[in-house]
């Protein structure tokens, strides 16, 4: 996988609605594609892709806490975004993009610094124009919870297929 360095690297319009939402997760998987220059600022990357399901994979560390030292729950919902987001992209159509409408996260724990994560979205519901995700944060060698989240999207046409 390659970050991308400049809005030139990010892939256009027209290579975005060429292929289904899942084609271009596994783009960005394989390397083929960059992923968002936000994943490398918050130290995370994505590990795996299927239909209906995403995980990111991440670890936390000091430019991620808050004024307290902790780390910031802003960390959390980015993560959780990103995987429920993505898990419903797998869902979205050739011609088609999506954006996140809404999104929940529930803090379960405060997951200490340098602690490998894994973020995990599941589609629940992919429609004509909304899709649907929850989410979760695990420790990834313990499998301890550290957060849940849930997600709504919308999906828009965009070119004919």
């Amino acid at each position: 996988m390659f970050t991308a360095q400049s809005p030139a690297e990010l892939p256009d319009q027209k290579t975005v609605l060429s292929m289904s939402g899942l084609d271009f997760m596994l783009g960005v998987l394989r390397g083929e594609i960059a992923r968002p220059p936000i994943s490398a600022l918050l130290n995370y990357t994505l590990d795996s892709v299927e239909a209906g399901k995403v995980v990111f994979r991440g670890t936390p560390d000091f430019a991620h806490t808050n004024p307290l030292g902790g780390v910031h729950g802003g960390w959390y919902g980015t993560l959780l975004d990103s995987c429920m987001a993505c898990a419903v992209m797998t869902a979205v159509p050739k011609g088609s993009v999506y954006t996140t409408l809404e999104y929940k996260v529930n803090l379960t724990r405060a997951i200490p610094l340098g602690t490998e994560i894994l973020a995990t979205g599941i589609t629940d519901h992919a429609g004509r124009s909304t899709g649907v995700a929850h989410g979760e944060i695990r420790g990834a060698t313990d499998g301890k919870l550290y957060a849940t989240g849930s997600t709504t999207c919308l999906i828009m046409k965009i070119a004919k297929t």
